[in-house]
């Protein structure tokens, strides 16, 4: 599962970094040091976390673009078989669903709690990675 650090979770949480801090202090989120010695959590748990919190996140990426319904947010679930998938995003208080090719997720390498934004235009869902 990724791993964020605990700014990034407090980011798609929309809370500060001392909440997470005391969350984790206090067993609601658990916490791992990564290599570089620093506190992560992983991306999953706050994707579940960002589901009860619903707050809205900053699109990352800095692609201009003529659609204009784009939700940042989080994988919760992916289900795939051999040809399609059909992928789960929470972003903010927004559950977004999209269904796309398995070559697609694998491209994309979206698994549970991977960072992602949902572009909405017309009846077409596509999702992208920062």
């Amino acid at each position: 599962m990724p791993q964020m650090r605990l700014s990034e979770a407090a980011m798609f949480l929309g809370v500060s970094d001392d909440t997470v801090r005391r969350w984790v202090d206090s067993g609601a989120l658990e916490a791992q040091t990564d290599d570089a010695g620093r506190k992560v959590v992983d991306g999953h748990a706050v994707a579940l976390l960002a589901r009860e919190q619903s707050r809205a996140a900053t699109d990352p990426s800095s692609v201009g673009r003529s659609a204009r319904n784009r939700f940042v947010g989080l994988v919760t679930d992916i289900q795939t078989d051999k040809v399609m998938a059909q992928v789960e995003l929470q972003c903010g208080p927004f559950r977004v669903v999209s269904l796309m090719s398995s070559e697609a997720v694998r491209e994309l390498e979206l698994e549970l709690g991977s960072v992602a934004v949902a572009v909405v235009k017309s009846t077409t869902v596509i999702v992208e990675t920062p």
